[in-house]
């Protein structure tokens, strides 16, 4: 391709709301322009992107015997309300209707359409396993758009389900995918980490999330650096910090603590470890029969831990959801405002669940249910009932893990996520098929989407610099730039470059010839801010030596290469990249 024939439009400044570095380099390199919030046109240069990572899901998804197939944009609500997730699945579900006013819905995902046509279309367990998969457009309509693509609305995903007579089958039907997203990943060229993690509103047992690393991902990755321990920080179980309570030694005091609602400041007034405090949460859950009167549970994690609200909604009791306690609710409880809670001696009965490391504490400190007052010295058993105790809180780093070693956490950017689903969807919706006894069973399902679109902005998320976008070689728009120095003024220069461009198009190198009439600075400002691998400078001075610059993105200085050996050293380093 020549660049005088293509459509290159970068931009000195990124627009006011780009506030992470993919959507500023983006917009810049004229990868994407935006239409509405969280919509985008993808122009050639990001579209070229999008392509090279469909091509290499679409591979290795076909290497694992996934079969494509392509789904609608538009679904029917009869589908969404037969599943249940009409109401469910709340505010992000694009309801429309058309001129007949049925209802539609703008597809956030597929469960719905593939599970209607697998009952439709499998019959009998010997059509079984299968796995069907499309890469298609969603909408989910974000609140908040933002990030560019890493949070939009529109965006591109690929997404499978699995199709399995039991457990056991759709079990290996999910480690067949987890292997091939490990595969997809590393030829994307990424550093990343599979993590167990939540299953969230999509449901079902097991899950697993892929995270590219990077310093402005919005989820955190729990990891043992000696082993291959990896959980979402929803996930991640929170080891005990105190093996064994200590005995009480302490008299229980209730001590003025003025103008201290938080740990840290009766920490600091009372010259006592932030860890001897003990942090109370208030939550809230509604009868069943929405009548009798909402259920007060008081969570208590150690004063330097915080909440795992995914942990906390997964407690016996909080099946139909939970709120945080409001502040009338919090006075007629506990006599007091929220700052000075605690679980001595509350004016109501109230559910008090501790988590494992604040059960194991003695002598701690927590809220008197008194404004301005804490008690010293509380210890379970003698000064209140024991508790409940679950896992509540967030791991933190340096946690110690129960199989040895220590815990880290990092930042990462979920880009893919593999879910057993098994009966969910098909139980909801009647997916059955002929079992070798003759008599229905329901499909066992496996669900596993990957962001397209989001893996671009992953990529540069990770790779960048002050220039621009340092793009692996697989999903880079262009693997070789040819940048001639005074192309209008030098024959010299066009013949080289043009001969050099034609060896690496036979060679099969994906080359772009800058054939337009820019000064050198600005072409390669461009091509640096585009990201693409390798750049080759042709010059008169050098050709006068017999030479071409080479230079890798990630290189700081460009070597010579002598001009006969200018094809065999580019072909080279492309492939250490």
């Amino acid at each position: 391709m020549r660049a005088s024939s293509y459509h290159i439009n970068t931009l000195k400044e990124a627009p006011a709301e780009a506030d992470v570095t993919s959507h500023q380099l983006m917009t810049r390199a004229g990868m994407i322009r935006k239409v509405a919030g969280g919509i985008y046109t993808y122009m050639p240069l990001g579209l070229r992107v999008l392509r090279k990572i469909e091509n290499i899901v679409r591979e290795e998804m076909n290497r694992a015997g996934a079969i494509e197939l392509l789904m609608p944009v538009v679904q029917p609500a009869e589908l969404w309300v037969e599943s249940g997730r009409w109401e469910q699945y709340g505010a992000e579900l694009l309801r429309i209707k058309d001129r007949h006013q049925r209802d539609f819905v703008l597809q956030p995902t597929s469960e719905e359409v593939i599970t209607d046509i697998a009952r439709n279309e499998i019959h009998s367990w010997r059509q079984l396993p299968l796995n069907f998969y499309h890469i298609q457009t969603k909408f989910r309509d974000e609140r908040r758009p933002r990030f560019g693509l890493m949070r939009g609305r529109e965006f591109t995903m690929k997404d499978a389900y699995s199709f399995d007579r039991d457990a056991a089958s759709a079990q290996a039907s999910y480690d067949l995918m987890y292997q091939a997203y490990i595969k997809i990943f590393t030829r994307l060229g990424l550093e990343f980490r599979a993590v167990a993690a939540d299953t969230g509103s999509i449901g079902g047992s097991r899950s697993h999330e892929f995270q590219v690393i990077a310093d402005t991902g919005e989820d955190l990755i729990v990891y043992n650096p000696d082993s291959d321990y990896a959980a979402n920080i929803e996930l991640a179980a929170a080891p005990t910090l105190i093996a064994l309570r200590g005995a009480a030694s302490e008299t229980l005091v209730e001590t003025a603590t003025p103008d201290a609602p938080k740990c840290e400041i009766v920490a600091a007034q009372l010259k006592r470890p932030l860890t001897d405090t003990v942090k109370a949460i208030v939550l809230a859950t509604e009868a069943a029969d929405g009548k009798a009167a909402p259920t007060i549970w008081l969570l208590l994690i150690r004063g330097d831990h915080s909440l795992n609200e995914i942990k906390a909604s997964k407690l016996a009791g909080f099946e139909n959801g939970h709120r945080f306690a409001t502040e009338d609710e919090i006075l007629d409880t506990f006599g007091c405002v929220p700052g000075y809670l605690g679980p001595v001696n509350p004016r109501k009965p109230v559910v008090v669940i501790a988590d494992h490391t604040v059960a194991h504490m003695n002598n701690f400190i927590c809220g008197a249910n008194r404004e301005g007052f804490h008690y010293t010295g509380v210890n379970w058993g003698r000064d209140l009932p024991e508790p409940q105790v679950a896992d509540l809180r967030n791991v933190t780093a340096g946690d110690p893990d129960p199989q040895g070693g220590h815990l880290a956490i990092q930042r990462g950017i979920e880009v893919g996520h593999v879910f057993f689903l098994g009966d969910k969807y098909s139980k909801a919706l009647d997916a059955t098929f002929l079992d070798t006894d003759g008599k229905p069973a329901l499909l066992q399902m496996g669900c596993y989407g990957i962001g397209i679109s989001r893996i671009a902005a992953a990529a540069i998320e990770q790779r960048h610099d002050a220039r621009g976008m340092v793009w692996p070689k697989a999903i880079a728009p262009y693997e070789v730039v040819i940048c001639p120095m005074g192309w209008n003024k030098s024959e010299t220069v066009r013949n080289a470059a043009e001969t050099l461009y034609r060896e690496l198009e036979q060679a099969g190198v994906e080359v772009m010839l800058d054939d337009r009439d820019i000064r050198p600075g600005v072409m390669f400002a461009e091509w640096e801010l585009i990201g693409v691998p390798v750049r080759i400078t042709v010059g008169d001075r050098g050709l006068k030596e017999g030479i071409l610059e080479l230079q890798a993105r990630s290189d700081e200085a460009a070597a010579k290469v002598p001009v006969a050996e200018a094809l065999t050293a580019i072909v080279k380093r492309l492939e250490s990249l």
